[in-house]
């Protein structure tokens, strides 16, 4: 018999978990549109629309009658988080600028729209911003996270442009400081494919939440115990 491992709710994956479960707790709001707030922190972005290379995750969350699967997760840290220097201690609109710099960057591009995202967002103490990242990433692997990457790059500024264009500026082409960048081999025809045949083959979490698994995962563990006890 295997003993059970004793939760500790202080662990830090376990902080990290109630992090990404408050985020997901949240409600999802319009990403058009979202009036200036301050603060730093983690986001996810949901996809309802048309475009067929997405088809799947949109039929995912209309299905579930909630936002359920992100296309991209993310983050914003505090003025000089970035750096190495001590974090700013006059508050900030950090997390509320990267999610506008995304709406512009969608609302740029030829073949997305804007109303067709939501995003959740959580301000958090700084420290726990790039752990509950990294969980939302691992659990749900976002396609704008992986296999289309690129979503968050900025403009690399002049003289900087013999890098490649990214994946997603590929499939979505029209933001102008992407334009500039050198080509890739890859068509958005051969982008298109491998999404949809990645969103195919994968299978999503089983529930969009952290601590219901990992509280019904123990509770089973438990049941099991008592059962090869009570045979005793």
């Amino acid at each position: 018999m295997t003993d059970p491992v004793a939760y500790n709710p202080l662990d830090t994956t376990n902080l990290g978990r109630s992090v990404a479960e408050a985020l997901l707790g949240r409600k999802a709001v319009a990403l058009n549109g979202l009036e200036r707030f301050n603060g730093a922190g983690i986001y996810a972005l949901y996809y309802t629309g048309p475009f067929a290379a997405y088809r799947i995750l949109a039929d995912r969350n209309a299905a579930e009658n909630d936002l359920v699967a992100p296309i991209y997760v993310g983050k914003a840290t505090p003025a000089g988080g970035r750096k190495g220097g001590a974090p700013s201690a006059a508050p900030a609109p950090s997390l509320w600028s990267r999610l506008r710099e995304h709406a512009e960057s969608i609302r740029s591009v030829t073949n997305l729209r804007l109303e067709d995202f939501h995003c959740r967002y959580l301000v958090v103490d700084d420290i726990w911003i790039p752990l509950g990242e990294s969980l939302m990433i691992a659990k749900f692997s976002p396609i704008w996270n992986n296999l289309v990457d690129g979503f968050g790059n900025h403009d690399p500024g002049k003289g900087r442009y013999q890098g490649k264009r990214t994946r997603w500026d590929v499939l979505h082409p029209g933001r102008p400081w992407a334009d500039r960048c050198a080509a890739r081999l890859e068509t958005a025809d051969t982008i298109d494919r491998e999404v949809q045949s990645h969103l195919a083959f994968v299978d999503p979490p089983r529930s969009p939440h952290f601590l219901i698994e990992e509280l019904r995962a123990r509770y089973a563990i438990g049941r099991r115990v008592e059962g090869i006890a009570g045979t005793d």
